[in-house]
């Protein structure tokens, strides 16, 4: 089966509603305060929700504590049913994760977070990562609606327009990166060429070498 029929015959919504239930508590609070200003940890600590997701394997895990507190990311967000930009966007990604060999899963982690948690299961998930023959350090994660809006909007995966934001897929054409300990982030093209979007990430570490004119000019 190749992918497009793969995407479109996927099915699982009711197991979707059992693994969401597994799911503890928010208590997502946030706090502004001059001392949050400040504090760099603190400042850190809350610019993310720690919310709870489930990766593809089954593992329950919190957003900050366990997926980026401290770790240089590459996040973005798909969908398994998706059959317009979110395959050509994880196999894009996968050749991104080809750029940076095995960094990914030592000191670089991926992350994909579903739009339709409501049927992206961690079983659905891990039938998606496998097709695309995605390696380890890379996680397809789910969780409540909510918490991933939440996410989506702390993120910057947001519009001002509630009719573009309603849109699902205006929400999954970037990816984001970043150092969290160094709070740098940007964001680029999720189809863009695989080997500048490794460039742009290792631009942004302390000993990374900055991008020459004649580079970005093509």
């Amino acid at each position: 089966m190749n992918k497009r029929d793969f995407i479109k015959n996927l099915t699982g919504a009711s197991l979707g509603a059992a693994a969401l239930a597994t799911l503890p508590a928010s208590s997502t609070k946030f706090n502004a305060s001059t001392t949050t200003k400040t504090n760099p940890v603190l400042r850190r600590k809350q610019a993310f929700a720690n919310v709870p997701l489930i990766t593809h394997e089954g593992k329950v895990v919190r957003f900050y504590d366990d997926l980026i507190k401290g770790k240089t990311v590459m996040i973005n967000f798909m969908y398994a049913r998706c059959g317009e930009i979110c395959p050509g966007m994880t196999a894009n990604l996968r050749q991104v994760q080809n750029e940076l060999g095995d960094r990914v899963g030592r000191d670089i982690f991926m992350y994909s977070i579903s739009l339709e948690p409501e049927h992206d299961t961690p079983e659905m998930l891990k039938a998606y990562a496998e097709l695309f023959h995605v390696q380890p350090g890379w996680s397809f994660l789910t969780g409540k609606k909510a918490d991933i809006e939440i996410l989506r909007k702390q993120l910057g995966f947001s519009f001002s327009d509630p009719k573009i934001d309603s849109d699902r897929t205006q929400h999954i054409g970037v990816v984001k990166f970043g150092i969290e300990p160094l709070e740098r982030w940007g964001m680029s093209p999720a189809l863009g060429n695989p080997k500048y979007i490794a460039e742009y990430l290792r631009w942004m570490e302390p000993d990374g070498s900055r991008p020459k004119l004649s580079e970005m000019m093509g």
